[in-house]
């Protein structure tokens, strides 16, 4: 091997050298901003599960809420009165069911 043909492949690995070099950089700024991306994610996802635990507990007050006023309906419409939009407060005559009560009572 003569002297041109070392100086030729120590140009080539030299060359190879660089390209690798630059590809590991890339590399490392990919990284870096999966990294951050990262970050990123877990303090919206952070913020998210605390909202949703705050929703939870507003929608298990909202469904206690409603279970109370749903009885307290329950409890005037048994004792005699009309809880429905038509007859609201009206004794109902010999305890006959409404139609329009027993819906708003039972409806979803």
């Amino acid at each position: 091997m003569d002297k041109k043909d070392l100086f030729d492949a120590f140009d080539d690995f030299s060359q190879n050298l660089l390209v690798g070099l630059s590809e590991i950089e890339t590399m490392k700024k990919q990284i870096q901003k999966l990294l951050e991306e990262n970050t990123v994610l877990r303090i919206e996802n952070g913020k998210l599960r605390e909202r949703l635990s705050v929703i939870e507990a507003e929608t298990e007050t909202a469904v206690k809420n409603s279970k109370q006023g749903r009885e307290l309906l329950e409890g005037i419409y048994n004792d005699g009165f009309h809880i429905c939009n038509t007859f609201y407060g009206q004794r109902r005559e010999n305890d006959e069911e409404c139609a329009f009560c027993i819906e708003l009572l039972y409806r979803d």
